[in-house]
């Protein structure tokens, strides 16, 4: 009989090591489910988190980050060096007026009224910047804390932490209507982490919950059935396992069996928004986005541990040209439905203790876009730009009302308390009560976390 290969040996003893050291930070056992939920060694404010994510990259001069001086260059060479992908050409005036909003007065789009009505609740980051102004790397860096690599993504990390309050849901899931976007499951894997640990994707564009999760339950075996031959199954899969100790693989199929058999109890009934009262209905709106913020809000309510929301499977709001139309429309397709999900929560009390991140994967140019020729690429669109943009946060732990940095006066780089999205990631798991220096797994011979080597914790934007 042939035995393990040296490759398996390294792989089982890995895994073996990031559990043990998982059960150190957290000063208890190894869990026998990586969903079991558990506590955070430090304080928590949060104890779960949503992303809304804006695919593409709204432009920050646009959405959240008034710069009057455009106006004064609409037209002409604006006195900075923008070092970008590809030839930027003059100033270009955001089309959009701002308006201050609230006690507070942050100023916000007009794009953005629902939005604006709760940003005495929100903190809005105008000086955030990433690592490479491309779509992949991007999303990777949002994501997964690297450009590149092969690594496990933010909500993967959460729940590795935390587990997850509803044994019959998965910890974490990702609503993102139309297919993939760019990168496709590598923006939610699980990666060298127990497989349970990856997101259940679910495309929001269907509206029938047996479409929402394909084969989410039977309609010709009877329950009782179902429970029998994943009895069978799981004793042949435990014999199996006998000769494959610690095969993290092999454990995560068996578990995905498990959660599939429970998602019958539940699914049914969190994805129906029907079962709603008409007013919450109404208050979303009866559209995609509207759809699946509040399905998003109802898994949060039953103990999902994190929701990733896509707003398009494409880059919708990768606006090269157009952007007064393109990002007018697209604010008018989530702007009602944030803001409903926004009060909702602090309706129901849930948004003291969760956490809500709203931005994309970069920002874009405070410049016209040319093509490498000088002629117009599109009309009156903006470039990528991963020197600075936006991105707001809200809830558990978060200071409200507040606007944390700025960039320059065009809007380009992020000169004041500048964030990266290291530093982003490292607040946001010490609100749900982790030092991100110590959430660690050890993987071929070393100590992965999500910030790598890098990350500082943004005291100022904590409540």
């Amino acid at each position: 009989m042939t035995g393990p290969s040296r490759r398996e040996l390294l792989t089982r003893f890995g895994m073996g090591m990031g559990t043990i050291g998982l059960a150190t930070i957290l000063d208890a056992a190894p869990s026998a489910s990586p969903l079991e939920p558990r506590k955070p060694p430090l304080e928590a404010k949060a104890k779960r988190i949503i992303h809304i994510f804006m695919n593409g990259g709204p432009s920050q001069v646009d959405t959240f980050d008034p710069k009057p001086a455009l106006q004064r260059y609409g037209g002409k060479p604006i006195p900075i060096h923008l070092r970008t992908e590809r030839r930027t050409g003059a100033g270009f005036p955001s089309p959009f007026e701002f308006k201050r909003c609230g006690a507070s007065g942050i100023e916000v789009s007009e794009i953005f009224p629902h939005i604006g009505s709760s940003i005495d609740d929100i903190c809005v980051i105008r000086s955030m910047h990433t690592n490479i102004p491309n779509h992949g790397p991007s999303l990777m860096m949002m994501n997964c804390g690297t450009e590149r690599q092969v690594r496990p993504s933010f909500g993967s990390w959460v729940t590795y932490g935390l587990g997850t309050e509803n044994q019959n849901l998965p910890g974490f899931v990702v609503l993102c209507p139309g297919g993939l976007p760019t990168a496709g499951s590598q923006n939610w894997r699980s990666a060298f982490l127990p497989g349970a640990l990856q997101a259940t994707h679910v495309d929001t564009k269907e509206t029938e919950v047996d479409r929402l999760i394909a084969n989410v339950k039977s309609h010709t075996t009877p329950r009782a059935d179902q429970r029998a031959q994943l009895d069978l199954l799981g004793e042949l899969n435990r014999r199996h396992r006998e000769s494959r100790p610690e095969d993290a693989m092999f454990d995560a199929r068996i578990q995905s069996f498990e959660l599939a058999y429970r998602m019958q109890m539940e699914a049914a009934d969190v994805f129906d928004v029907s079962r709603e009262p008409a007013t919450v209905r109404e208050m979303y709106g009866d559209t995609l986005h509207g759809r699946q913020m509040l399905i998003a809000r109802r898994l949060l309510e039953k103990g999902v541990r994190f929701v990733q929301v896509w707003h398009g499977a494409g880059q919708p709001w990768d606006s090269h040209s157009e952007i007064q139309k393109n990002h007018a429309r697209l604010a008018g397709e989530c702007d009602r439905p944030i803001g409903a999900f926004l009060r909702d929560l602090k309706e129901r009390g849930m948004l003291d203790d969760t956490l809500v991140v709203w931005g994309g994967e970069f920002g874009r140019t405070p410049t016209v876009e040319l093509t490498a020729f000088g002629s117009n690429l599109g009309v009156n669109g903006r470039d990528h730009n991963s020197y600075g943009f936006s991105m707001w946060a809200a809830g558990g732990g978060i200071k409200r009302g507040h606007v944390h940095g700025a960039t320059d006066e065009f809007g380009f780089r992020a000169e004041e308390k500048r964030v990266h999205v290291h530093d982003l990631h490292a607040t946001l798991l010490r609100l749900l009560g982790f030092d991100h220096e110590r959430l660690t797994f050890r993987y071929a011979g070393r100590d992965f976390r999500l910030t790598d080597v890098h990350g500082s914790v943004v005291n100022e934007i904590l409540a």
